[in-house]
């Protein structure tokens, strides 16, 4: 405990110095096995080392003026928090502590000058340097209370609660801070008010303060979002009616009669596109016009949501004295285990002083191995999502021959929605999620193993390398099925008489086709299983087994009173809050951003499940830290570290994805090309879409490989009277001079995508313009001459390659100036900093003015006495006078 002594008449008549180290040393526990020993720092111990980290202190009350009262702010009084929680502690200006200046700060009391954070922050300091080796020897790598832990000397460290989180403690000077948080923001029916930060802050320190402050303003800024994306949903469900397509496609006259071609080898048969009709109208709910709109609002969202955190952030960096925060001397302290490690010395140029350093030949060796472990656990993820495509493609066959007969439109409810599409997604989304819950549990404890074996100097470059080190691979890990999905699945089929396999045509794995009305909707299901998956299981990791194992271990101890089940026996038998703790918070919520930025497009919903998931999130997350772990020893920080920068990038990134889905992965384009130049009749409509996107086949020309097996058919075929089927893609038909080619329509749709791509992407995507310029230079060339006055739609594409220059990237022009108009720091927070530096700056000044007329004072004191023995001398006064 870094805190005052709770029970003073049990020091006895320790000295100072011993009170430091033997507090409550033979303190025994329930179990008669475990010794407790209370560790206490006293004031010049604390004075001291606050001079040295340079931790800031009140000298003066702020005199600013509270901001005005916004009007209709009675509205939000019921999310509100009585102020003596939301405001712990007066508001003053403050300057880093200096020890030799003690009169110069605001110190009432000097066992409570020091918050509680701050204390035990001071004494994890020593502690961690504190070395146990006796002068005459070598066994200078004994050192700190880490190593002491990792060898078993302790078993364990911490700071304790200020008392029980149910109740108020009995001694009245206790603020019961921890009792204030369970009441005001622990508890699941605070749900909807706001987070008691500054309290949170005090009591657990800056560095989980600012998480909380992030996590809560991310769910704030979901909140648009999610009202957003249903609106974009209600739009798909409301509009059902007038989805054309899906009519076509459920109409026994239309999709009725059009007879598909085997979606596999042998097991698959023929089939009626109206079997198709349920997953039509599925898929109308999220691929409508709404999903470009809804993409584009994203984009901007994101824009938006980093912008207004840097303004919180900075305001919070102000409130909570971090706005001089000198990471040189507090978070970027040099790591013990660096200097234990780091046996060479070599001279600093700032400091001049010596100081450990890793050798350039050691430190690359150890780089390269990381990155040698890291591709590795990469290419197993690859490995893993290929075995899973593998699945896919196998297990299809087996599912459209067991269900060719329908065997499941037995099963109430739900037996009609079956299909063997929506059996292998679901069974492989599944086993894929399986896999990255365990290739993440495998990889926690390698990266950790990888960032320790760098031996990074300091604790925020340590950070910083685990926090790329484990994004990366979640990454990986969780997108990659995703991506497969929503970029390759569909696009490398072929068409009957030569489709393209897996891993050649000997491995009989055919590559998947899209449903008619495209892959999005698979994408939306796989979206969902993962994302869906991961909050559930991460939720029951973190609320329901830290229960259980608090229930295990304090099973003798809670019968007891408090009298015998003392605070720190209570607190030891809580879970350890560990150094990578917020790191995983922060982990799971960067992971969670990812689905609802970069995947957006396929499924508006998912900030909508995402905010409910961020409201469980904090409450259960605030009911950890204050009933279920030790408190954990406070830190500072200013800001989120390098999730920061990940945010920025994923926010880039998805811009690009979402573009991509919109335009490759989505229905959207193709519906718009042909709505706009190639329907059919005089009035623009959508009907004739299925019959037009649907290329024929004569099934007497597809090889014998590719033809289902005897018995496969259904009783409707018949080889007589059906000579063609078709299949989803824009080729001539059998007996066009072009027969099998590619038509001009593909060509149009293909540039067509490719500039929706270029306005929606943020830099001039060379490559990309290049192949569409070269693509329509092609059709001008070869075709444009030869094309009736329908298909002139190509000389309008023709402007594609100039729009980028006219459009200059729409969304991201928005997104840049958004971000150039906001300005990361108010206007206000500005003013205040200039402020208190002025104050601090004058106070000082005439803090020293007053401290040397003190001086003088005394001196001419003395001189008056020796000068009363002596002839008396008329200048001293003249003298002195001009001396003050």
């Amino acid at each position: 405990d870094a805190g005052k002594p709770k029970n003073e008449q049990q020091l006895g008549d320790f000295s100072e110095e011993q009170q430091a180290v033997e507090l409550f040393c033979n303190n025994e526990s329930d179990d008669r096995k475990t010794y407790y020993l209370k560790i206490h720092a006293p004031w010049e111990v604390l004075a001291t080392y606050a001079d040295v980290l340079k931790i800031k202190v009140p000298f003066k009350a702020s005199d600013i003026p509270k901001a005005r009262e916004v009007p209709l702010e009675w509205l939000t009084q019921p999310f509100r928090l009585p102020d003596n929680i939301m405001r712990p502690e007066p508001d003053y200006f403050t300057a880093p502590f200096d020890k030799s200046k003690v009169d110069f700060f605001l110190i009432d009391d000097k066992d409570t000058f020091f918050p509680p954070s701050t204390r035990n922050r001071i004494v994890y300091y020593i502690m961690t340097r504190c070395p146990y080796y006796k002068e005459d020897r070598l066994e200078k790598d004994k050192t700190g209370i880490k190593r002491l832990l990792n060898n078993g000397t302790y078993t364990s460290a911490y700071p304790l609660h200020d008392c029980k989180y149910w109740k108020k403690a009995q001694d009245m000077q206790c603020e019961s801070e921890r009792y204030h948080l369970y009441k005001y923001w622990a508890g699941f029916l605070c749900f909807y008010k706001e987070q008691p930060l500054n309290l949170i802050k005090k009591y657990y320190g800056e560095k989980i303060g600012i998480y909380f402050a992030w996590l809560g303003f991310y769910t704030e800024m979901l909140f648009f979002a999610a009202v957003m994306g249903v609106i974009c949903f209600v739009y798909g469900v409301l509009s059902y009616e007038d989805n054309i397509t899906s009519k076509e496609i459920c109409d026994p006259d239309i999709g009725g009669m059009i007879v598909m071609c085997p979606l596999c080898d042998k097991k698959c048969s023929y089939w009626k596109l109206n079997s198709t009709c349920l997953s039509s109208w599925q898929s109308h709910l999220f691929d409508n016009e709404g999903t470009v709109f809804f993409a584009m609002f994203m984009g901007i969202w994101v824009t938006l949501f980093l912008e207004f955190w840097k303004r919180r952030q900075a305001r919070l960096e102000y409130e909570w004295d971090l706005v001089d925060f000198e990471e040189e001397q507090q978070q970027l302290q040099i790591r013990p285990e660096y200097e234990l490690k780091c046996t060479g010395r070599r001279l600093n140029r700032i400091t001049q002083e010596m100081e450990p350093y890793l050798p350039f030949p050691s430190k690359c060796a150890r780089f390269c191995l990381s990155g040698a472990t890291v591709l590795f656990w990469t290419c197993l993820i690859v490995a893993c999502i290929m075995g899973v495509i593998a699945y896919r493609l196998a297990v299809y066959a087996a599912f459209a021959s067991v269900m060719k007969d329908s065997p499941t439109s037995k099963i109430q409810l739900v037996g009609s929605l079956i299909t063997p599409q929506l059996a292998t997604s679901v069974t492989a989304s599944c086993i894929n999620f399986v896999i990255i819950l365990i290739l993440n549990f495998l990889y926690e404890h390698v990266a950790i193993w990888i960032t320790d074996m760098e031996i990074p100097k300091t604790h925020l470059e340590y950070e910083n390398k685990l926090t790329m080190k484990m994004f990366m691979f979640q990454f990986v890990n969780y997108y990659s099925s995703c991506f497969y999905v929503a970029f390759f699945k569909g696009k490398f089929v072929g068409y009957p008489g030569n489709y393209t396999y897996m891993f050649g045509k000997w491995s009989k794995l055919r590559n998947e086709e899209c449903a008619p009305g495209g892959c999005l909707i698979e994408l939306t299901t796989q979206l969902l299983i993962v994302m869906a998956g991961k909050q559930m299981v991460g939720n029951v990791q973190e609320a329901l087994l830290p229960l259980l194992r608090n229930w295990w271990g304090s099973r003798k101890g809670r019968s007891h009173p408090e009298s015998t089940y003392s605070r720190w026996e209570q607190d030891h038998d809580l879970q350890n809050f560990s150094q990578f703790g917020l790191f995983y918070e922060y982990l799971e919520m960067v992971i969670q951003f990812g689905f609802i930025t970069l995947f957006v497009a396929s499924f508006p919903l998912a900030p909508l499940l995402a905010l409910f998931n961020n409201i469980l999130e904090v409450r259960v997350d605030a009911w950890k830290f204050t009933t279920q772990f030790r408190r954990p020893v406070a830190a500072k920080a200013r800001n989120i570290g390098a999730w920061e920068e990940i945010l920025n990038v994923v926010a880039i990134l998805s811009v690009v994805t979402n573009a991509f889905i919109v335009a490759f992965t989505s229905d959207m384009i193709p519906r718009l090309v042909y709505l706009y130049a190639y329907h059919t009749g005089s009035k623009a409509t959508m009907r004739g879409y299925i019959d037009n996107s649907l290329s024929f086949y004569n099934i007497s020309q597809i090889p014998d490989a590719n033809l289902p097996e005897a018995g496969e058919n259904p009783s409707w075929f018949n080889n007589s009277t059906i000579t063609t089927c078709r299949y989803r893609d824009y080729r001539y038909p059998p007996g066009h001079e072009k027969q099998y080619t590619h038509t001009m329509q593909f060509w149009h749709i293909l540039a067509a995508k490719l500039a929706f791509i270029i306005i929606m992407e943020v830099r001039n995507l060379h490559n990309i313009m290049y192949t569409a310029h070269m693509i329509l230079v092609k059709l001008w060339h070869e075709h444009f001459l030869n094309l009736d006055v329908k298909t002139q739609f190509s000389a309008h594409m023709m402007t594609v390659p100039l729009f980028p220059l006219l459009s200059q990237h729409v969304v991201f022009v928005v997104k840049f100036f958004v971000a150039w108009l906001i300005p990361d720091v108010p206007a206000e927070v500005k003013a205040r900093i200039k402020r208190e530096r002025f104050l601090v700056q004058e106070y000082l000044h005439n803090y020293e003015v007053e401290k040397l007329k003190m001086q003088l004072s005394q001196s001419f004191c003395l001189s008056t006495e020796t000068a009363s023995l002596l002839p008396s001398s008329p200048s001293k006064h003249q003298v002195l006078s001009e001396c003050i």
